[in-house]
């Protein structure tokens, strides 16, 4: 027996499922569709939705709705979506369109409905769609085109019926309405005649007509007569050869520029060409045949019809051909065999054709021997040689090319193997186009390779294993305005200065993916005409403003995913002044405040950008993979109480910084004399003065201080700052302690060298300062003959002392001398005390 609590567990855990069950719907129902460009474009297939999400905003553009179960859809079913201009029903079940379903989306341009068993169209239906140029009506179980109701889409460039039982080609009247038609696609359906008069109502001549996989059995004589048809496919549209064969003379006097005859490789048909099956087409006016998918049917071209050598262009598409031959008074000017049968180019069969103006084998897995070099290979008048998607080992005669093609403008030999690129002075001055991507390359970007090519205006080199060594790699592209170069590289992941000097009339370049780490700064500084720059997909840090500031002209800059973390000020002010497109996605955005700026700039110009979903935020951490473009920048902001705070502060330690520079020597003196170190007594003055004089009077001061009163009597003690003072101690430290605090008295000789040297005029107001805080201290100034009373007055505090204090006046005459020596002694000895020793010394003298 179960214990009470035993059912606990299991019951709760189907109760959480069910919860979460719940919770997952209900999510899902609130924001069913996935957001593929916010308020633009949403995916909501598979869904099971019987109506739009009322969560899809009214600006949405592209919608997609396929495979969920709509069934009808009634009047004013997408007034919620007004700005549509694609819709896509696909598989939704829906059997009846109302009128007006429709109504609003004036701007919508395609229009899916594949899949939906429509049982009923009401003749509004399509009411509104005054912008729609596509619509898709596969697989709908329609039987006729009278029961469309579209004479009005006159905006309508192509109707697809493709996959329904529609079994007559009669055009309705109300096709004559839709002038701008250009592709009716009536592929798979049940027709089976075509009789006169089907196509009377045919609105252009521009027409496309598509009949493909229609079983037609019987075309009326003459019923094709005087229609214009700008193509008309019927790939797999007749049961065999036969009735192909009478089809084709029943069309005689149709108009078509180009005819698709051939099958399809997953389906049995015809496998004989007779030599009489495409007679019908000597009867047509034809500028283009395409035999595509005829398999092993014939694999040379001298067993078909003769009328073909009338047409202009032939193309073998998907066919078992391994040789051509046609005759030399053929009309055709342009071939293409494509994924055909060659193992080499037949420049033997193709000699005759000296008014060939296009060549095309292309995609012939086992094309490999390309013989340029041959003398019976001369087509004076090709223009186009297209030898792409080959296997191809082969190496470029430029010599030969100007030699055998004279007029050759177009060359085109990618995506093969290996091609070798001689340098040679003599190329084909008709050259225009080269196209040599995904080709391995030997010799270009180590030998200049296109000496000759002077009138080349476009070169692809892209993903060709080229590796820029020489700054010669395009000497010779006087004319080029188109390289492209990605997906290769250049020496030490550098572009130096002389890389493109040679192509000055660049339009567009193309150097992304070449691991470039380096820009130099005046690699483009020659490129004025150029458009587009696509620099992309590269390890470039910065984004450097000098690099750019001369492309004038540039209006597309293509920089995304490199790693770049910001653009300074000096970036946004030399960005090219006709720049409209830039792509800075993917890169490595510093999104912090310091970087404020750029992202205030960014939100600003957000249309200049392109791919803004992908510029995302790399640091700092909070912010990482952030769009930047919805990076808050009100953390931002500073206040102005903050700002003026902060500008106050700075202001005063500037301030304060200023003052302690200029008064330092003050402030210090200041300091030691709050430390207590002016309270001396008598006992600790070491001297009777301590003189202060300017350097320049300094043989004056020996031979009339030192020399008189210390060796005299009274013997006076003496201290001099380049005698007495204590080295490795700071001076203003010597001045102060071993000066003023270590003196009786403080003799100053004022001269005019006292007065313009800053350090007396230091020493000197500190010598005051002292006066006034030591009353016992006494200031003896001796006032040199000749100093300028003029200036001494502009010394303003020193004038007012001497004006109010006794001083002593030194003149170099006998009597003067005498005087002056007997004053400065007697003030001297005011206040001296003798020791024992002092006056044992004196008496002795």
């Amino acid at each position: 027996m179960l214990k009470r609590g035993a059912l606990c567990i299991p019951v709760f855990v189907a109760f959480s499922s069910v919860v979460l069950f719940q919770t997952r719907m209900t999510a899902r129902g609130l924001n069913p569709c996935v957001q593929v460009t916010p308020g633009i474009a949403y995916v909501c297939m598979e869904l099971n939705l019987k109506e739009i999400p009322p969560d899809i905003p009214r600006s949405t553009q592209n919608l997609d709705l396929s495979f969920n179960p709509l069934e009808v859809l009634n009047a004013n079913y997408f007034s919620s979506v007004p700005a549509l201009k694609f819709l896509d029903l696909t598989r939704c079940h829906i059997t009846m369109i109302q009128d007006d379903a429709f109504a609003g989306l004036h701007n919508l341009s395609v229009l899916l409905l594949t899949g939906n068993p429509l049982q009923f169209l009401g003749p509004g239906a399509f009411q509104d769609l005054t912008s729609l140029q596509r619509l898709v009506l596969v697989d709908t179980s329609l039987s006729s085109l009278d029961s469309l109701p579209i004479g009005h889409l006159t905006a309508l460039q192509e109707l697809n019926l493709s996959n329904n039982d529609i079994d007559s080609l009669k055009l309705p009247k109300y096709f004559s309405l839709l002038t701008q038609l250009q592709r009716l696609i009536l592929q798979s359906n049940k027709i089976s005649s075509i009789f006169q008069g089907d196509l009377d109502a045919m609105p252009t001549h521009n027409l496309t007509l598509v009949l493909c996989r229609n079983n037609i059995k019987y075309i009326q004589p003459r019923s094709l007569k005087g229609t214009y048809l700008q193509e008309l496919s019927l790939r797999s549209s007749f049961e065999d050869n036969s009735i192909m064969q009478a089809g084709l003379l029943n069309m005689t006097g149709l108009h078509v520029n180009s005819l698709v005859l051939g099958g399809y490789r997953n389906l049995q048909g015809g496998k004989s060409f007779n030599k009489n099956l495409l007679d019908g087409l000597c009867q047509m006016d034809l500028q283009k045949i395409t035999l595509i998918c005829t398999k092993d049917a014939f694999p040379r071209t001298d067993i078909l019809s003769a009328c073909v050598n009338n047409i202009s262009t032939v193309r073998f598409v998907h066919a078992y051909l391994r040789t051509v031959d046609f005759p030399e008074n053929t009309a055709i000017r342009h071939i293409e065999c494509k994924d055909c049968r060659f193992d080499r180019v037949p420049v033997e069969k193709l000699a005759p054709l000296q008014e060939l103006r296009v060549l095309r084998i292309t995609n012939i897995g086992r094309l490999i021997e390309f013989d340029l070099h041959s003398t019976i290979w001369t087509l004076p008048k090709l223009e186009v040689l297209d030898l792409s998607n080959n296997q191809l080992n082969t190496g470029i005669c430029w010599s030969c090319l100007k030699e055998r093609f004279s007029n050759l403008m177009v060359l085109n030999l990618s995506f093969n193997p290996l091609v070798r690129v001689p340098a040679e002075l003599i190329g084909p001055t008709t050259l225009k186009y080269l196209d040599l991507q995904h080709s391995r390359l030997i010799g270009p970007g180590k030998l200049p390779s296109f000496l000759g090519l002077k009138n080349l205006i476009y070169l692809d080199i892209t993903r060709t294993s080229t590796s820029v060594n020489i700054e010669c790699s395009f000497c010779g592209l006087d004319s080029l305005e188109v390289l492209k170069m990605a997906k290769n590289s250049f020496k030490g992941n550098r572009v130096t200065a002389n890389t493109f000097t040679n192509v000055t009339k660049l339009k567009m370049l193309d150097i992304s993916n070449c691991q470039l780490q380096y820009v130099s700064l005046s690699s483009f500084d020659l490129l004025h005409d150029l458009h587009e720059l696509n620099i992309s997909n590269n390890k470039l840090l910065d984004f450097h403003p000098e690099s750019y500031l001369h492309l004038h002209n540039l209006t597309i800059l293509d920089f995304h995913c490199n790693q770049l973390i910001t653009l300074t000020k000096k970036h946004l002010e030399n960005l090219p002044g006709g720049l409209k497109k830039l792509d800075l996605s993917e890169n490595l955005f510093d999104c912090s405040c310091d970087r404020v700026d750029f992202l205030r700039w960014a939100k600003e110009h957000k249309d200049l950008f392109m791919h803004t979903e992908m510029m995302k935020c790399h640091s700092p951490t909070h912010l990482e993979d952030t769009q930047l473009m919805h990076v808050d920048l009100s953390s931002c902001q500073i206040s102005t109480a903050t700002v003026a705070v902060s500008v106050s502060i700075s202001v005063f330690v500037a301030l304060a910084l200023i003052l302690v520079y200029k008064f330092y020597f003050h402030l210090y003196y200041m300091m030691l004399l709050l430390s207590g170190g002016h309270s001396s007594t008598d006992n600790n003055k070491i001297y009777d003065a301590f003189v202060i004089y300017s350097s320049e009077d300094q043989a004056w001061v020996k031979q009339e201080l030192e020399e008189t009163l210390e060796s005299g009597v009274p013997r006076f003690r003496l201290c001099f700052h380049y005698r007495d003072f204590r080295p490795g101690v700071p001076i203003i430290a010597n001045i102060i302690k071993e000066g003023f605090h270590s003196s009786r008295k403080v003799i100053a000789v004022v001269s005019t060298h006292f007065l313009e040297s800053r350090w007396c005029n230091f020493e000197l107001e500190v010598a005051q300062s002292w006066q006034l805080l030591d009353s016992k201290a006494g200031l003896i100034f001796v006032v040199l003959d000749g100093v300028d009373r003029a200036v001494l007055r502009q010394k303003l505090g020193l004038f007012r002392y001497l004006r109010r204090n006794t001083y002593l006046v030194w003149k170099d005459r006998d009597v003067k001398r005498h005087v002056f020596l007997r004053q400065l002694k007697a003030a001297l000895l005011d206040g001296k005390t003798w020791t024992e020793d002092e006056l044992r010394s004196m008496l002795v003298n």
